[in-house]
This record gives C-alpha cells, structure tokens and sequence, in this order.
C-alpha cells in the first residue's frame, strides 16, 4: 500500500480534466507504493542536475477514460515472501474531487518484529488531478505517527505528530514549489498520458517528508501474471531524486530504481512493483480487484 512504501522510503533516508475525460487510478505504489512508489538512482546525471526544472513535463491532464470505482487487496514483501498486506478503495465522492483511501498492517513474524499499521486518505482535484489533501497515520508498537498534507498551487504545508498519546503538538513545514503533486494524485496524472512505448514524465512528488523529482519512463508493453489474474501491461521505469533545502539534486543513498506494471486496457491499474534498494528486491503485487458500481 502507498503508505507503506513511503515508509519505506523516508526510513532510508534517516540511516485539466473532467470526469469525462482523464482520471484514474492510484493504486499504491511504494505507498505509495505503492507512489512511486519508491526508488530511485544512485547517481545523479550531470546534464540533468544542472537544469532539472526545465526539463519537467508541462503536459495537461490527458483525455485517457476515469477509472471506475474500485476495491484492490495487495501484498508486498520481499525474498519471494509476504510482509505486508493493503487494501485500496478508489471513489469518486463529489463531481469535484476523486478519493483515495487505504489501509494496511505488516503480518506473520514481521509483524512480530515490526509492528506497523497505516492508514491513509487522499483527496485531488477532479478536474485538474493536482493535490488538495493527503491524511496519514502509522501506528507502530510504541508510538503513533500522524502526518497532515495541506497543497495549494504554490506548494505545500505539512503538519506532523510524533509520540505516544496522539496528543502532542504538531511541527509544521512548508515547502515552496508550484504544481506539486502527492502519490495519488501523480499516479492519476500519469494515468492520463497516452503512456507511448519511450515517452518520458518528469513530475516533483511530495508524498510525506520530502519532495522528490520522479522520472517516469515507458519502457513497452508485455503480458504479466500475479495473483489476480493474467494481463496485458504497460512496463515503467521511475526513477526518484530527493531535493535539497536549495532546490539541488541528491541521489537516492539507499533505492536504486522502481518497475512498474499497469494493465493495459480501459482501467490500467497497478498491478505490480517492483523496486531494487538495498536490501534486494522489494515487491507490491494485485491479489484480488472489485469494481463498484458508478453512484449518481
């Protein structure tokens, strides 16, 4: 689940549309992940280093269909077994903004060593797809994280609780930085592209802590099997930079680079992960999808 792979990742670094038109999917990525879930180079290319803000896609939303209200269940771990389990649900609760809520917990005897619960909810603009708010809280065994995204067009305040009660005082950060996006939100923008084998987006994602410059490339299409089913599938490359107090590419200390699988039909959701850090490879994987019926 999205918040989990954020997890993941901020733990590393302490050691215009319609609804008629684009819209869709999210669908973790870490987390999250899944988005974006997660990972990124081990070095910083000095041409893209130098001038990285020119180089960000500028694109509109695209005209790709919405995707349908939906129920997701994944898996993630690593080694070739379960650590942690998510659930996903993708609604559409006023014409005005689309929805993202999930939950997720780590199980068996990581559990016993890592006790961790998650829950998140995340809003976007349903005509734009930019950000309005992102809501996070990870319960571990002795203490509660809560972490609160507020986005506007010039960037974004993030409020934050650490301790034991849920009571303590929130420490609060802005980062200035226009047209920022969170994992749901950039996950339903890129769904939107034509997605084109060798087309390239570069968006700057602010998922949790801090803001990252993701590179997102279409590597071609391939048919893919996970627990869900059997599917044709778009094949990503993503690829992240963190960004410095001065706006200045640093590489990614412990991820290398994320693979990504998305169904290649009217839905395209996530269907697998795939991110090589330094403990391996880690994977989120589709174990069952419900579709909703549309409300009016």
């Amino acid at each position: 689940m999205i918040a989990l792979f954020t997890r993941a990742s901020r733990c590393s670094e302490s050691g215009g549309y319609n609804s008629a038109r684009c819209s869709g999917a999210f669908l973790p990525a870490r987390s999250a992940g899944i988005a974006l879930l997660l990972l990124a180079s081990c070095f910083t290319p000095k041409a893209l280093a130098g001038n990285w803000q020119s180089t960000l896609t500028k694109d509109p939303p695209g005209t790709f269909p919405e995707l349908r209200p939906i129920r997701a269940t994944y898996h993630f771990g690593w080694a070739g077994f379960t650590a942690a389990t998510g659930e996903v649900h993708f609604a559409k609760p006023s014409e005005s903004q689309f929805q993202l809520e999930g939950t997720g917990r780590t199980t068996g005897f990581v559990r016993a060593l890592w006790k961790l619960d998650v829950n998140y909810r995340a809003l976007a603009d349903a005509e734009t797809l930019r950000p309005v708010e992102t809501r996070q809280t990870e319960s571990y065994r002795s203490k509660k994280i809560t972490t609160h995204l507020t986005f506007t067009a010039k960037g974004v305040t993030r409020a934050r609780t650490e301790g034991r009660t849920g009571s303590e005082r929130a420490k609060t950060r802005e980062f200035s930085f226009p047209n920022l996006f969170d994992l749901h939100s950039a996950l339903l923008y890129l769904r939107s592209q034509p997605l084109a084998d060798g087309s390239v987006h570069r968006i700057v994602v602010y998922p949790a802590t801090s803001a990252y410059l993701a590179t997102v490339t279409v590597i071609g299409h391939e048919k893919i099997s996970v627990r869900a089913g059997i599917y044709n599938a778009i094949k990503i490359d993503l690829q992240l930079h963190r960004l410095g107090k001065n706006l200045e590419l640093e590489p990614h200390r412990k991820f290398r680079r994320a693979t990504i699988w998305v169904s290649d039909d009217s839905d395209r959701i996530l269907l697998r992960t795939e991110a090589q850090i330094f403990i391996g490879t880690v994977f989120a994987e589709l174990q069952s999808v419900r579709f909703e019926e549309m409300k009016h």
